[in-house]
């Protein structure tokens, strides 16, 4: 009797996650030099094929640049090894000598990961090495629109990690991913965390699993200009962010929020850099594109400004390199002020860094809250007021927010997943790494006693005075009578306890 695509696809997933479940427990055994030596393999694969795996990627999902998908690549192979490679996530993993406690790391089991579209064949590399650095074993649930190149990076990291010691079995992609398939993942006996990557409806399922789960959520970024900042410098770091891989990472800019004062000399070096301010009947036509209902239209994802603007019926010079529409409203009816996750920027102007911070408020409270917040900026005041007022996990100071928000140009920790903190509905504001793939276990030593006596005496005491009867009235016995029946028995019960 042949299954159902839809049944496969869910016994795909019970035979993977129990293959990947006995490999683990072979790989837990493992030293920290076994474990550091596998995932420097998997760095050095992802390196050999960052330039293959992002051919693949774009020629099946249609989104990006090939030279910025290999540049993320790189960064997994680079940055986030680089990072992590010294990390110690076996046995005692630290000491602290004078309050006497042990920490020891345990892995969690079985990592279930969401992999998304815009970026599949880096994150699939990355949740792939934090997971085997925390002794992990991993089982992948590709987007549908990106499963080729998907499995194809899983691979790559799979022989890489079996070449330097690793058991078989460890990682494994989804050759049948469906929602069912997902939720199968998700909820599964065996399945211990899930890394979700993707949209808004695919993280909650991960949060309404049942199993601890780290989501990330949307990335409505806004970037505010503040009259202090180097204009040219500035525009530079935007652009260069924005235009990256056609702005498929979540922590790109979505809005430039400028002061008044600044906004002439803003423009003309928007300009001067390549970017195209539309006009009122572009801004209305790309508008009409931008979005499907409250959500963003998946077509203009990852695409240059000169498609997007074809498909929005108009021709823009080949030398644009961004979008821009000038915009005074935030909502879902004001479609320029949503995360658009490609090379499309709204302009907002303000009359001070008061009315900047109030702008933001309202961008990140549409559809970024708890993700990332860019500042151009030369006061440290106005910075300060920025980093401590925002609903942000991430202010990225002078910086591309692109750039900035993974850990690439700032001392954030590298990563491909950012946690939006209990802002946006997230366990952890982190960017994470295997740290969060570990279970910290602690051996602590007993340092002190605990005096139990004194303090049931005092209690006794304060309990009398309450009880003090009425000089009027019978006595009865003394106060001093009762204390000293207590002292005498917690004097008792104290011998006894020896």
């Amino acid at each position: 009797m042949k299954l159902d695509a839809d049944l496969q696809a869910i016994q795909e997933v019970r035979s993977l996650l129990q293959e990947a479940g006995q490999a683990q427990k072979l790989l837990e055994k493992m030293t920290q030099s076994q474990i550091d030596d596998i995932v420097a393999a998997m760095a050095r694969a992802a390196e050999a094929e960052a330039v293959r795996l992002a051919e693949m990627a774009v020629e099946e999902t249609g989104y990006g640049k090939v030279a910025d998908k290999t540049a993320k690549n790189l960064f997994v192979a680079r940055n986030v090894y680089e990072s992590m490679k010294d990390m110690k996530t076996v046995g005692i993993v630290r000491k602290d000598d004078e309050r006497k406690v042990w920490e020891v790391a345990q892995p969690v089991g079985v990592v279930a990961a969401i992999i998304p579209s815009t970026n599949p064949t880096s994150t699939v590399m990355f949740k792939c090495m934090i997971a085997l650095k925390a002794r992990n074993a991993i089982v992948i649930s590709p987007h549908p629109s990106a499963l080729r190149c998907s499995q194809e990076a899983a691979k790559a990291m799979r022989l890489a990690a079996e070449k330097a010691g690793a058991p078989a079995g460890l990682i494994h992609c989804l050759s049948k991913p469906s929602v069912e398939a997902s939720n199968e993942l998700m909820r599964h006996k065996r399945t211990d965390v899930i890394l979700a990557t993707g949209g808004t409806a695919m993280v909650k399922a991960a949060y309404s699993s049942g199993k601890p789960a780290y989501g990330v959520g949307p990335g409505n970024v806004p970037v505010y200009v503040h009259h202090s900042a180097n204009l040219s410098r500035a525009v530079s770091l935007i652009l260069q962010s924005k235009t990256f891989d056609y702005g498929t990472i979540c922590a790109s800019e979505q809005a430039i929020v400028a002061d008044a004062s600044i906004k002439p000399q803003l423009v003309e070096e928007l300009k001067r850099q390549g970017a195209y301010f539309l006009d009122e009947e572009q801004k209305r036509k790309v508008g009409s594109i931008l979005t499907i209902g409250k959500g963003l239209n998946p077509k203009v994802v990852g695409r240059s400004p000169q498609v997007i603007a074809e498909m929005a019926g108009f021709t823009v010079p080949p030398e644009a390199r961004v979008l821009i529409a000038e915009e005074t409203g935030v909502g879902h009816e004001y479609p320029f002020s949503v995360e658009k996750l490609s090379p499309v920027l709204a302009l907002y102007t303000v009359k001070d860094w008061l009315e900047g911070c109030s702008r933001c408020m309202e961008l990140l409270e549409l559809g970024g809250l708890g993700h990332t917040l860019g500042i151009h900026c030369e006061n440290e005041s106005v910075i300060e007021a920025f980093g401590l007022e925002k609903p942000a996990s991430r202010i990225v100071v002078n910086s591309g927010t692109t750039f900035g928000g993974i850990g690439a140009t700032t001392g954030i920790t590298p990563s491909f997943t950012l946690g939006c903190g209990s802002f946006g509905n997230n366990i952890t504001s982190d960017n994470i790494g295997p740290q969060h793939l570990l279970n910290i276990k602690r051996v602590a030593f007993g340092i002190r006693e605990m005096d139990i006596a004194p303090a049931a005496a005092q209690a006794v005491e304060r309990t009398m005075e309450k009880l003090q009867p009425e000089a009027s009235g019978n006595p009865g016995i003394s106060r001093e009578d009762v204390l000293q029946i207590v002292r005498s028995v917690l004097s008792e019960l104290q011998l006894e306890a020896r």
